[in-house]
């Protein structure tokens, strides 16, 4: 798994090419809009919008989403799910970083006088399939932190030095709608996904995605764009697909082992099958094979 030399994140794992990313990228009045709704800001039309999003030196392609600056003021770092996400403020705090060193010469950060950051906002917009009760769901890098102090001293206070909070967005067909009126590619884009999610219940991935852009297409959402990109979509959409579920795979094997490793301590303390069943969660037969 290779490494890029430029930013220093896992490129298998950082590089993405997403539906989102190349719908959004370069659309300054939909950056300025998402801005306007998303961040409480009032930048009017013809506002200098600059694309910052983290590119690959090896395969040119994107490694976050979307990120921009609007009037050198304000830096927007935007991230579409389709899985429900809790370490989103750690990977937003890694994109931050390297966003900031590409906006700032090194010497900068040696003078004496304090200089001007951009004002960060974090944005996340989920669209999957799986139920956000909320409508707006808040992250906070704070929650991730370790207590510190000898373990069960009591000697954390709560106090932390480092904060990110990011805000995820429920983008689902009734949710947030108000928001999204204001950004109609954005608006569409939820749409889209969300036919997407629709068939899927009926009919294999790549038949789903055909038939909503084919319906998209008939009902003018995003027309121009699926228009011109129909080729690659599917492609694009199956692969980002089938990394989440193998991802989803890969976290529930993860607990499945950790299981069986609780397991295996009580089996080895004298523990009963029965103990260790109702403990775990594990089948008698599992724990017999043990």
């Amino acid at each position: 798994m290779g490494t890029n030399l430029e930013t220093g994140l896992d490129v298998n794992r950082e590089f993405k090419d997403t539906v989102f990313s190349l719908l959004l990228n370069g659309d300054t009045e939909s950056a300025r809009l998402i801005a306007n709704s998303f961040s409480g800001t009032n930048y009017p039309e013809g506002t200098e919008v600059v694309f910052k999003t983290l590119q690959n030196v090896f395969t040119k392609g994107r490694i976050n989403d979307l990120a921009f600056i609007l009037d050198n003021r304000l830096i927007v770092l935007v991230e579409a799910q389709s899985t429900l996400n809790e370490n989103m403020p750690y990977r937003m705090l890694q994109y931050i970083a390297e966003t900031y060193k590409k906006l700032h010469a090194t010497r900068d950060e040696y003078r004496e006088k304090m200089f001007t950051l951009q004002r960060p906002k974090f944005i996340v917009f989920y669209s999957g399939d799986k139920e956000m009760k909320e409508d707006v769901l808040t992250l906070r890098l704070s929650d991730m932190f370790a207590p510190y102090g000898p373990a069960g001293a009591g000697a954390d206070d709560g106090s932390v030095d480092l904060e990110l909070t990011v805000k995820m967005y429920n983008i689902n067909r009734g949710r947030n709608v108000d928001k999204l009126k204001s950004c109609e590619t954005l608006r569409h884009y939820s749409i889209f996904i969300g036919m997407v999610h629709e068939y899927r219940r009926a009919m294999p991935l790549e038949q789903a995605i055909k038939q909503a852009v084919v319906d998209c297409i008939g009902q003018n959402v995003l027309k121009a764009f699926l228009l011109k990109h129909e080729g690659e979509l599917v492609n694009m959409l199956v692969s980002e697909w089938n990394m989440e579920t193998a991802l989803e795979v890969r976290e529930e094997e993860g607990r499945m082992e950790e299981k069986r490793e609780i397991a295996r301590r009580m089996k080895a303390k004298g523990k009963s099958v029965e103990e260790i069943e109702e403990m775990t969660g594990l089948t008698v037969d599992d724990i017999l094979r043990l």
